[in-house]
């Protein structure tokens, strides 16, 4: 399915003004470049584009509010010069998996003063000596860097759903913050447990044994 038949489902008859949350993974770009998605989105805070081919994202609208950006799986491989002017008050960005190479290609995500979590997870810049403290320096603002913080403390769960925490409260439905929660444990590799602890629960009620 293509990004722009993507949002328009995701939009399920509202206005894209009324979208805090907006999943796109797994659906195709145009060239890899972001489409279908515009500054009207002006209430965007949350928004995932996980596998879908982009190379660059020069193509994002103005998202003012946006404060969680995931773009993992792609094949981005610089231009991150536009998120500061496009999402000023990015928080938390997710760029695991991409094509990043240097420490020069993140560079201009020192002008994104509000940023306070990186993933860089499978990028090759992680290979390079002394990565953490390089990028720690290089990025003064940040908390958490592949989810641990400079004297490699994991990043606390209450840390890692903040965003889920800022929605208003007419968002916060059973259903979405399920989602959200599920996406948290995603992001801190504790996916594994929760799965398995939920067919556990699942065998035990069907078969009333004790597991």
């Amino acid at each position: 399915m293509d990004m722009k038949k993507r949002i328009h489902l995701e939009l399920r008859n509202r206005t894209p003004s009324d979208v805090k949350e907006l999943v796109l993974d797994n659906c195709r770009s145009n060239e890899g470049k972001i489409e279908g998605l515009t500054d009207e989105f002006e209430e965007l805070e949350f928004l995932s584009t996980i596998n879908v081919g982009l190379t660059t994202v020069a193509h994002l609208p103005k998202l003012n509010k946006l404060k969680k950006l995931e773009l993992s799986d792609n094949r981005i491989s610089g231009g991150l010069e536009v998120l500061a002017a496009k999402c000023p008050n990015l928080t938390h960005l997710n760029l695991s998996g991409n094509k990043i190479k240097d420490l020069s290609t993140i560079e201009p995500l020192k002008e994104l003063g509000t940023l306070k979590s990186l993933d860089l997870f499978n990028c090759e810049v992680t290979n390079l000596n002394e990565y953490r403290d390089n990028v720690f320096k290089l990025l003064p603002q940040l908390t958490y860097l592949d989810g641990y913080d400079k004297d490699d403390k994991e990043a606390p769960d209450s840390d890692t759903e903040v965003y889920a925490e800022g929605l208003d409260d007419d968002e916060d439905d059973e259903d979405a913050l399920i989602v959200r929660k599920l996406r948290v444990l995603v992001n801190n590799d504790q996916i594994y447990f929760f799965v398995f602890s939920l067919m556990t629960a699942d065998i035990e009620q069907t078969t009333g044994v004790k597991l």
